[in-house]
């Protein structure tokens, strides 16, 4: 019986891009575009079952060995640092961690800083490295009011347009670090899968190589 590789998919338009990689790459499962509720789908002959996966989840199973690979944001692998092999950038879901906060805002020093955010290991790693104190925010959504309403004094978070940000007087104060998104391996999966895992790398960097 051929053995099967494991890949867990973020949902949702990016996890739909990444299969249309996968698939073309000569790793297809049709049935997972019908349009139903199954998380599951298996093509034998390709040798390849995918999961459909929360995207802040996607690691935790990687890492765990409940399946072989998946897509994370670099954002997701940078803030909880699963003990996973990155092993390519897919370059999709480009986007980028930034510091944001009212247009006319100067740091000016003179008060511990207030930062909302959803990735407090990724803000405190960026001001800790700029010797800034500050007060960390954790939020998990809305992150933009929190400026608004006086909460923080500015915001990490991910941007992608800027639109709302504009939208709700914000603007971007400072660019973090460039997010995409990038293929893991279980450790574990890659000692003995590694052939297996390494021609599935190879023929989706050619397809993504292709298109960019």
């Amino acid at each position: 019986m051929k053995t099967m590789l494991n890949i867990a998919l973020p949902k949702g338009r990016l996890g739909k891009k990444v299969y249309g990689a996968l698939a073309k790459a000569g790793y297809p499962c049709p049935d997972l575009l019908e349009g139903n509720r199954k998380l599951t789908f298996e093509n034998e002959a390709a040798g390849v079952r995918y999961f459909w996966v929360k995207p802040s989840d996607v690691a935790v199973y990687v890492e765990r060995g409940a399946t072989d690979l998946g897509i994370a944001g670099s954002d997701i692998l940078m803030e909880y640092r699963p003990d996973v092999y990155e092993l390519l950038d897919l370059r999709m879901g480009r986007c980028r961690m930034c510091v944001a906060g009212p247009k006319d805002f100067e740091d000016d020093h003179t008060h511990t800083l207030r930062v909302a955010t959803k990735f407090p290991a990724i803000a405190r790693s960026y001001y800790n490295a700029r010797s800034r104190e500050i007060d960390l925010i954790h939020l998990n959504g809305s992150i933009e009011l929190a400026p608004i309403l006086g909460l923080s004094d500015v915001i990490v978070d991910i941007v992608e347009t800027g639109k709302t940000l504009r939208e709700n007087g914000l603007a971007v104060l400072d660019e973090i670090v460039p997010i995409s998104a990038r293929l893991i391996v279980n450790k574990s999966s890659d000692k003995f899968k590694g052939a297996q895992i390494r021609r599935l790398i190879e023929q989706v960097r050619e397809v993504v190589d292709h298109e960019d």
